[in-house]
């Protein structure tokens, strides 16, 4: 899961990145070959793969994990300064983290919902730019006799009045999702988390107008929490208690995320290694083995499924085994959240 960070001039994106890399304790590296990406692969905290390790004591254990870019500042977009290649760092994201400025800092009162018309507005017209090429391109071939890619045609269309009503493609769940679009990778149809970063003594939401639609809003104090993400486990608890801050903006990011994208993880456990798989909800057993590995998806005979749960009260395999708790199933069962599978295939 790849998340884009993107916002308007010093609203704090590179604060935020800072404090979100910084509460794992990761160093961000540099995109090869480039001095404008900054990416965090950050591992996913779940007590559940504590628990599992705790058990099996394996060689090895992984956690899920998150990548953030940090793209080269969007201030150019508004100028007319490479506007597309800086959008262009975001299009394989799977989803935005859009940062909005709620303190002054010496900038002026802020204005949070204008800022966030303001780069939606952009993304529109960089959705719109794209939809009416394909179009032109769709014509162009009807006159060379090349037919449409069945039902291309009227998304496009349906991409276009949506866009030209200045509405982001999220506000149709539908249309946004239809995998005909994903190749076109459009910015408004992402999954878009609003982070409203507020001052270090401020802890309200900013009071909004028209409530931002079809995004999730989450409230951080960005310049306090990187100073937070650098201290110690005891000195950011403290922090953490005085400042009224309940869960880092990295976990509430990180859940966040999971539900907007209808994420969930699965578990593969054994004396090797306890590893934490992620997973779109609804995936099927198959699908899952071809997570792990194409040989595992083609050799696919059964798979073995117990929830954590029952695993974890019942202290063992062999003794979840014995209960009855360990179930056979075949390709098209569908994995929950929790669920400990160990495929069974022949290649």
């Amino acid at each position: 899961m790849k998340l884009g960070i993107i916002g308007l001039p010093q609203a704090g994106k590179t604060t935020v990145f800072e404090a979100l890399t910084g509460a794992r304790g990761e160093s961000p590296r540099q995109k090869a070959g480039r001095s404008d990406h900054r990416i965090g692969t950050l591992r996913v905290a779940d007590s559940r793969v504590e628990r599992l390790s705790n058990l099996y004591k394996p060689k090895k254990t992984t956690y899920a994990q998150v990548e953030y870019l940090l793209p080269s500042d969007l201030a150019g977009a508004s100028a007319g300064k490479s506007e597309n290649a800086l959008w262009n760092q975001v299009r394989p994201c799977d989803a935005l983290i859009h940062v909005i400025r709620n303190f002054d800092g010496g900038l002026g009162e802020p204005s949070p919902e204008a800022d966030v018309r303001a780069l939606e507005e952009e993304m529109i017209i960089s959705d719109l730019a794209v939809v009416e090429k394909k179009v032109e391109r769709m014509d162009l071939d009807a006159k060379r006799g090349k037919k449409d890619e069945e039902g291309l045609r009227e998304l496009m269309e349906a991409c276009r009045a949506l866009l030209e009503e200045n509405r982001p493609l999220r506000s149709d769940p539908d249309l946004s999702s239809s995998p005909a679009l994903r190749g076109f990778t459009f910015l408004s149809a992402k999954p878009q988390v609003l982070i409203v970063n507020n001052a270090d003594e401020d802890e309200e939401a900013p009071s909004w107008t028209s409530p931002p639609e079809h995004a999730e809003v989450i409230v951080v104090r960005g310049s306090l929490e990187k100073e937070i993400a650098i201290l110690s486990p005891e000195e950011a608890e403290e922090f953490m208690t005085a400042y009224h801050i309940r869960t880092s903006a990295l976990d509430r990011v990180i859940r966040t995320s999971y539900e907007i994208l209808d994420l969930i993880s699965f578990f593969t456990v054994g004396e090797d290694e306890v590893k934490a798989w992620t997973i779109t909800e609804g995936t099927t057993a198959l699908d899952a083995a071809g997570v792990i590995h194409s040989d595992i998806q083609q050799g696919f005979i059964r798979a073995e499924v117990i929830p954590f749960e029952e695993l974890a009260r019942l202290g063992s395999m062999q003794e979840a085994k014995k209960a009855g708790q360990v179930r056979l199933e075949g390709k098209e069962h569908v994995i929950h959240d929790g669920d400990i599978v160990h495929f069974r295939f022949n290649v």
